[in-house]
């Protein structure tokens, strides 16, 4: 596969999260890339220890912010041929997709991390 060049929309994946944006710098291993959209929230709760409740402490972990920078590997981005959607619509869209994934898992991690969202749906959405 030919490189990803600067100006490039791009979907990459972030930590256990998911994003569209624009590849504003190419690095020897990663990709800058300015967030546009959100495809997948990422989870809550210990990322060393995932999907569970009883751990140290339960992380609250944001979505990346609308033009936030962020270094991807480059193994993690690939091309978006998309439109690319509005960022607060996309936010709302995985937040609610999440939130319903969560719902039918019923398990503590599930309702420690609706949680979670509760709070960061105050914050995104005032």
């Amino acid at each position: 596969m030919s490189e990803l060049q600067i100006g490039d929309i791009v979907t990459g994946i972030y930590k256990t999260g998911k994003y569209i944006g624009e590849i504003t710098e190419v690095r020897h291993q990663h990709y800058l890339v300015r967030v546009l959209g959100v495809v997948k929230h990422p989870m809550q709760g210990d990322l060393h220890n995932p999907k569970e409740a009883d751990v140290l402490i339960f992380h609250e972990r944001k979505a990346l912010s609308y033009r936030e920078q962020t270094n991807i590997p480059k193994q993690m981005v690939k091309p978006f041929n998309e439109e690319v959607p509005d960022y607060l619509d996309s936010l709302r869209k995985a937040v609610d997709k999440m939130k319903a994934d969560l719902t039918e898992t019923g398990t503590p991690w599930a309702d420690m991390s609706l949680k979670s969202l509760a709070s960061l749906e105050k914050d995104y959405f005032k």
